[in-house]
């Protein structure tokens, strides 16, 4: 697994063989980005990125690399996140690591621009964690929510979630919504 593009384009990031890590394909990460890109533009110096349920942390890896101002990786399981934040030494200051279940996160203090969010394949935990993060102010009203989910589930979008569109990678599939708050 490398990053794809920006600044750190081609480092390679560390990627757990647990079995219970679940890494965005490259495939699907690029052309995530590239969604994102074509409606926000090469400037990324004012976003402020969430990965939740972030695993080893590509998507935030990725962001950090297209020049966001801070990137936020939630997971229980830190450890890979840890393991690939020594990768990026140079941007200590941008990185903010929590270790918490995504279903358990307090108040933010400071919403964030781009919601990437990755929960585990059919546990039900989407749509709560959505509704925490609108409730505990962790999104800024506008923010871009990429939403991954297996291809076959069904993910309701809680009523401050506006669906723009959908699109499917292999056994994913990725809900791309604006948080109206």
């Amino acid at each position: 697994m490398r990053i794809i593009g920006g600044k750190y384009r081609g480092r390679k990031l560390f990627s757990p063989d647990n079995g219970k890590v679940r890494p965005t394909s490259d495939r699907a990460r690029e052309a995530l980005f590239n969604i994102l890109r074509s409606r926000l533009g090469n400037d990324w110096s004012n976003f402020r990125f969430l990965d939740v349920f972030a695993g080893s942390g590509a998507m935030a890896w990725e962001a950090l690399s297209q020049g966001a101002a801070v990137v936020t990786l939630v997971d229980a399981d830190t450890g890979p996140l840890l393991k690939n934040a020594s990768l990026f030494k140079d941007e200590k200051a941008k990185i903010r690591i929590i270790k918490s279940p995504a279903q358990a996160l307090g108040v933010a203090d400071d919403g964030y621009d781009i919601l990437f969010c990755d929960a585990p394949y059919h546990q039900n935990l989407t749509v709560p964690v959505l509704c925490r993060l609108a409730e505990k102010n962790w999104l800024r009203a506008g923010a871009w929510c990429l939403i991954e989910v297996a291809k076959d589930e069904i993910c309701p979008l809680p009523a401050a979630f506006v669906l723009l569109e959908e699109r499917r990678y292999g056994a994913a599939k990725v809900i791309i919504a604006r948080y109206q708050g």
